[in-house]
């Protein structure tokens, strides 16, 4: 065994595997993988081998197909059989809103290039020879490569090939320590000798947490048991000329495939039960659980109902063991914040969708220091430090048994809620707060209407806070509204070279004391990772503010461009306070602060110290609603005194508090983008307009400077635009295909209802080549061509007068 590595992988699963292959398979030859027992000794060895492309982010759905499609290659290179059977899978949709959800998937599948198809009831009945009850199936999604494989078979598979690569797998070797070094490698102590890595993995599967504790660090994951059987031989199988395809039954929680010539069918049921929560014993291995046919019995019931077959057939194995899953039910992947090369790659839930993607995206973000496609959805940092057992284990349940449900784009799931709140919560529900929740942080949708439910109705069309939210909107462009600043991402920089760091880490201009500057942050790709507000307070202290559930992903790439001489505090939770817009904005600021707020004293984009009510405050002359607004930050501490001073001084003048909703509606008016949808890893400056806050003089190499330069010569491929849309009762949400003279040219990245100009707006991606103002499109909103227009104006306050003024 090597006492040196650059590269250390704990842990033997497919997940394990997956990554040492893909490191060897970018350039590091000098890589190697310890195991506590054999390889596919956790989850691995008793998985059901389902494989599917279906996924409601399409990243993840891009690397899902990337990992199906390696299979070949696999089988090509090492010569080892992944037993694969590509069969095809249909997924069931038993009403409006899951065949809404379906027409949306396919939706987004024509521009990802996957070859998927919407099938009636009499199609699925066709495909499955009547084996499939089509009663109360409004219709079907149906993807071709979806089938099933051989688990034992594929993990070889990517060990063989790592091996062939370089690497060495060490297996009987169950480590006991983990150990930083100085210089950023890891100590790792085994029971076979001690391993100097410049890396490290945790691919620990059901005992990542173990591992991560080992170094200090708690992952946010549980062990589920998850129960499947096997039947004996079923004679229509038997008799069937061609293998039978998956069917996902979201409805009745199951999935069901051929196994030989019977059936395996598995559940997500609500009765569902955690294994092993404070901790997966090391003694655990090769075992399976008890069967517990109670926690399924009303799901094999309508799975007799679903599939008759099924009931004339017996069970000839239960297979019922544990899987991991993360809160959100997607990956824990990538750099671990607070450590120095310490990887992540837990909680891959679905191995054989997914292992292939997550190992490429790792070694690209270890080698690289990239990844090609935004990993937000599976990063490990999408979880704060705030992230507890206590919160983890009702998500996971919570994700568990929603896990087959349909995946709204307004729905807020309540499990581990409220949990992180602020001063306001309290004043907020008594004025009928109706609460989402960002990074854990409890946030105002929008205030519920008198007789109106506290609770927003789950649904891919308008909601029940269309005119709470309407109103909302109106008190903002007609008086002055008010909404909390707690959920923004806020950074103070200090320190002599505060500026000169900035300079380098913004591609953007450093403004001046008393100014503030909005500018991207790149990577070296040159791809958008940041969208800040930069604030001078003085040449040797800024305030940063950016998307608050983005602190873990802002917070890793401030560590890891630490200089000597700066200091960067995360003051997202301890600096907060209030934003305040509309025409009637400065007249309330003027009567709570003795300082000139006056147009000529108090300009766009100055920012100022003054007193307010009786708190030190920090003002800003800038609002993300496109109105005249000020944005006003105190210490936590000063919160409940602010809003009593404001909302007092502001009675007169309709002060009303608004939600996310409205100011997702209000910043439509003007095109501003957002954070996740218009700016994201997987788009460029250039492409999304934000070039225009670079700054390309900079006497400075700013990171992403050099490829940054090189798409601004060569001219972007494609170009964010705004639409005004003919929709009717469901608008744009994300993933919209655009259509062009019959052919899907682009997509959307978001839109809504402009309540304000009573127009449903989108925006969107098209070939730079064809984007010309007045362009007619048509966008694919659940299934239907809604006609469209390009617009290049802004429908509300195009001069900037009032905004500016």
């Amino acid at each position: 065994m090597k006492t040196h590595t650059r590269a250390l992988v704990i842990g033997g699963g497919v997940v394990g595997c997956s990554v040492l292959y893909h490191l060897t398979k970018l350039g590091w030859s000098d890589v190697m993988l310890v195991e506590r027992s054999e390889l596919t000794s956790g989850s691995t060895w008793h998985a059901a081998g389902g494989f599917h492309t279906l996924n409601g982010d399409t990243n993840m759905a891009a690397l899902q197909g990337y990992t199906i499609r390696l299979y070949k290659e696999l089988e090509a290179i090492t010569g080892l059989s992944c037993g694969l059977h590509h069969v095809g899978g249909i997924t069931l949709a038993d009403n409006q809103d899951r065949w809404d959800m379906m027409k949306a998937e396919r939706a987004k599948h024509r521009y990802m290039g996957l070859d998927t198809a919407l099938l009636t009831p009499a199609e699925v009945a066709e495909m499955t020879d009547g084996m499939v009850n089509t009663d109360g199936i409004l219709g079907a999604l149906y993807d071709p490569l979806d089938g099933h494989l051989d688990p034992y078979g594929t993990t070889h598979a990517y060990a063989k090939a790592a091996r062939m690569g370089g690497a060495e797998i060490v297996t009987h070797n169950r480590v006991l320590e983990t150990n930083p070094r100085p210089d950023g490698s890891w100590e790792v102590v085994t029971e076979k000798g001690t391993i100097i890595a410049e890396h490290l993995v945790n691919a620990g599967g059901l005992w990542a947490r173990e591992v991560g504790a080992m170094a200090g660090v708690y992952l946010p994951l549980l062990p589920m048991a998850h129960q499947y059987l096997v039947t004996e031989d079923i004679p229509e199988i038997v008799a069937r000329a061609r293998e039978f395809p998956h069917v996902m039954d979201p409805g009745g929680e199951s999935y069901l495939r051929q196994e030989g010539r019977g059936f395996c069918i598995g559940f997500y049921e609500k009765p569902c039960e955690a294994w092993s929560v404070d901790g997966t014993p090391w003694s655990f291995g090769q075992e399976l659980f008890n069967e517990e046919f109670d926690k399924i019995a009303d799901s094999v019931e309508f799975a007799y109902r679903r599939f008759p077959a099924l009931e004339r057939a017996g069970v000839k194995r239960v297979i019922h063991g544990p899987f991991t899953f993360a809160p959100d039910g997607n990956p824990l992947i990538g750099p671990v914040p607070g450590l120095r090369n310490y990887w992540s790659a837990c909680a891959v839930m679905a191995g054989f969708s997914q292992g292939g993607g997550m190992g490429l995206a790792l070694a690209q973000w270890m080698i690289e220091g990239e990844v090609e496609r935004d990993p937000r959805g599976f990063d490990v940092a999408r979880f704060g430090s705030w992230t507890t057992p206590g919160y983890t284990v009702p998500k996971v349940i919570e994700n568990y048994q929603t896990r087959f449900s349909v995946a709204f784009p307004n729905e807020e799931k309540p499990a581990a809620r409220p949990f992180r709140t602020t001063p306001m919560y309290d004043a907020f529900s008594e004025m009928r707060a109706v609460w989402g929740q960002q990074y854990g942080l409890e946030v105002v949708n929008y205030h519920a209407l008198p007789g109106e439910p506290l609770y927003e109705t789950p649904s891919f069309r308008r909601s029940n806070a269309w005119e709470a939210t309407r109103q909302e909107v109106m008190a903002v462009r007609e008086g002055v509204g008010i909404n909390e600043l707690q959920n923004f991402g806020k950074y103070r920089v200090t320190g002599a070279r505060a500026r000169d760091w900035l300079d380098r880490i913004m591609a953007g201009a450093i403004p001046k004391p008393g100014r503030l500057s909005l500018t991207p942050m790149l990577a070296e790709s040159g791809k958008i990772i940041g969208d800040f507000t930069v604030s001078c307070l003085s040449e040797t202290e800024f305030q940063l503010t950016a998307s608050y559930g983005a602190q873990g992903w802002h917070g890793r790439w401030f560590e890891q461009h630490a200089e000597d001489g700066v200091r960067v505090e995360n003051i997202s939770d301890a600096r907060s306070g209030f934003q305040i817009a509309g025409p009637r904005a400065r007249d309330l600021l003027a009567r709570v602060t003795r300082s000139d707020v006056g147009a000529e004293a108090f300009r766009f984009m100055d920012v100022k110290r003054m007193t307010v009510g009786m708190a030190d405050c920090i003002v800003q002359r800038v609002s993300y609603t496109a109105d005249l607004g000020f944005e006003i930050y105190c210490d936590q501490m000063s919160v409940r005194h602010l809003w009593q001073v404001l909302s007092e001084a502001g009675k007169d003048l309709g002060l009303r508090p608004f939600g996310m909703r409205a100011m997702m509606s209000l910043r439509l008016d003007k095109f501003f983008g957002s954070w996740g949808r218009e700016y994201s890893p997987d788009y460029t400056p250039m492409e999304t307009g934000l070039d225009r806050f670079i700054r390309w003089n900079k006497p400075v190499e700013w990171i992403g400077k050099a490829a940054a330069l090189a798409e601004k010569a060569e001219g972007p491929k494609r170009r964010l635009c705004s639409f005004v849309v003919e929709a009717v009762d469901a608008d744009v949400v994300a993933w919209e295909p655009i259509w062009l003279d019959g052919a899907v040219v682009g997509f959307c990245t978001s839109g809504g209802f402009s309540h304000f100009t009573g127009q449903s707006v989108a925006m969107g991606f098209l070939p730079a080549e064809r984007v010309e103002d007045g362009l007619a499109v048509e966008i694919e909103i659940l299934g239907e061509l809604r006609p469209a227009r390009l617009v290049t104006t802004p429908l509300f306050d195009a001069d900037g007068a009032r905004m500016r003024g």
